[in-house]
């Protein structure tokens, strides 16, 4: 039995979907790190101002902010993702599951999320819209 047509290039959007959803998640992960950076668009708790620079918080939010700028443009996504992955578990199990068992309850389910949806990337890529894309294709634009 073969699938209706509308099936079969639905699927075939799939590369260029992993790039919007890559797109999408790094545009909110970029606004946590600015958060704690510059306090904008909104500051930190509890006096709404951003956090010490060379504090864990500080770094967390570099990383946030610089390395979800790169996964925002899909360069060195596989690494950088990793990275981040990794900064999302220590995240969790550091600042939200000490308080509670269960994500809804300790407020974790963002760093849960970006946490695995980084590593998905760290072993998918870019997707087609990404300059590591970009790049490996030789600078030609993906149709």
């Amino acid at each position: 039995m073969t699938q209706p047509d509308i099936f079969t290039k639905w699927k075939s959007w799939a590369p260029q979907l992993q790039s919007v959803l890559r797109i999408v998640a790094a545009f909110m992960f970029i606004q946590n790190g600015t958060m704690k950076l510059f306090a904008w668009p909104i500051g930190m708790q509890p006096d709404g101002g951003p956090a010490q620079l060379l504090t864990q918080v500080g770094i967390g939010g570099t990383l946030e902010t610089f390395g979800g700028g790169l996964l925002l443009l899909g360069l060195f996504t596989r690494p950088v993702a990793f990275i981040l992955s990794g900064e999302m578990a220590v995240a969790y199990f550091q600042f939200h599951q000490p308080n509670e068992l269960w994500p809804i309850m300790n407020r974790g389910i963002p760093a849960v999320l970006f946490c695995f949806l980084w590593l998905y990337f760290s072993a998918a890529g870019g997707g087609a819209w990404s300059l590591d894309g970009w790049l490996k294709r030789g600078r030609q634009p993906a149709m």
